[in-house]
Order: structure tokens, then C-alpha cells, then sequence
């Protein structure tokens, strides 16, 4: 029921085609190779295999399809596992639907988004750094640390925006060099570095 109200939502907003949806990710690969997904939206409490190791599965042959958790789960495992898969966003089901359109949408433009509470419970699980300069080997700017750390909280490219109150494309234009000096080449590893280097 759960599938077929997230599917039947998506197919309202013109920008979304469902391909397919499944119980299970037994035959993840098999799957996406015959349909040729732009996006997946991943659960984790699934029999057979869960979604934590269908994203590495996922990763191991399709290493930029963006692939979104949205799970009721927001304990610091599951959201530190997935990361740390390859995940490229962890969203709560309980999202308001309007929200979860637009942060879904927001993984197209490079973003990883994330639900807030759950943006929190990833910076308390890598200890806060005092002194970043002491821990920014990779030379990134004080704006760029700032807008980093912006996208470690789950905000969206537009809300990053209006927050330093910039356009989106000077904000595209600094994730593109923050990818460049974190030699990363997604939001999602751009976060994991940032936490594992105590950048933010």
C-alpha cells in the first residue's frame, strides 16, 4: 500500500515516470538494466535482501544512480550504514508529500537531501570540529566550508540559496569546486568526507 501511494504521487508531478516498483531488491541489477531507472527510491526492512545492501549491490555496478532511502528507520545505525553505502539521500516516509517532491528533485541537481531530523542525527554521530582550519587539508574557502556544511544538514541547492542568500547557480558553480578539492564527484561523498575529515 505504502508503494503504491508513493508511486501514485509521483506519477502527479509531471517531472516523474514510475518505471516499476518492488517488494524486494532481489534482482536490483537485472531490474536496472532492463529499465534503465534516472532515480531509485530504496526501503530498508525488506525480505530477502535489505535496502542497505542493495545500495552496495547498486554500487558496485552503477556507481552515479542516485539512489534515495526512504525509510521510517531514523536510528544513527541505519542512517550511518546507508551513508556510508552510497546512499544518496535518507528520507523519512513521514515527509509531507509536497516536501518529498521537492527533495527528490533536488538529487538532480546534486544535491542529498535528507530529512532535517535525520541531517541532525548525522552531524552528532562525527564530533564537532572547533577549529577547521586545523582539519581542512583540502584548502576549502570559508564560504565553501560554510555552504558545505549547509549540505551536510540535508538543505536543498535552494534553500542553500536563499540562506546565503545567493543564486543557485553560484551555488552549483561552488559545489562544483568543492567536488573538485574533495576529488568527490557527488553530494554524498562530498557529506560523508566532510563528517569523516571533520570539516563541518
Amino acid at each position: 500500500m505504502m508503494r503504491d501511494s508513493i508511486a501514485s504521487l509521483l506519477v502527479l508531478d509531471e517531472t516523474f515516470e514510475v518505471s516499476a516498483s518492488f517488494p524486494n531488491p532481489r534482482n536490483v541489477l537485472k531490474d536496472i538494466e532492463l529499465l534503465k531507472p534516472a532515480l531509485i527510491l530504496m526501503d530498508i526492512d525488506m525480505p530477502g535482501i535489505n535496502g542497505v545492501e542493495a545500495v552496495k549491490i547498486i554500487r558496485s555496478v552503477f556507481y552515479d544512480l542516485p539512489v534515495i532511502m526512504l525509510t521510517v528507520f531514523e536510528d544513527d545505525d541505519n542512517i550511518y550504514q546507508s551513508i556510508c553505502a552510497g546512499a544518496s539521500g535518507y528520507i523519512l516516509k513521514k515527509t509531507k508529500p509536497d516536501m518529498l517532491i521537492e527533495m527528490i528533485k533536488d538529487v538532480f541537481d546534486g544535491g542529498a537531501p535528507m530529512t532535517s531530523s535525520v541531517a541532525k542525527k548525522i552531524l552528532q554521530l562525527f564530533p564537532k570540529n572547533t577549529s577547521i582550519a586545523t582539519h581542512n587539508d583540502e584548502n576549502l574557502s570559508k564560504r565553501e566550508v560554510e555552504l558545505l556544511r549547509l549540505l551536510v544538514l540535508g538543505k536543498s541547492y535552494k534553500m542553500i540559496a536563499g540562506e546565503l542568500f545567493i543564486s543557485i547557480e553560484t551555488v552549483r558553480t561552488h559545489i562544483k569546486k568543492i567536488y573538485k578539492k574533495l576529488q568527490v564527484n557527488s553530494a554524498t561523498e562530498a557529506v560523508y568526507k566532510a563528517m569523516a575529515h571533520k570539516i563541518v
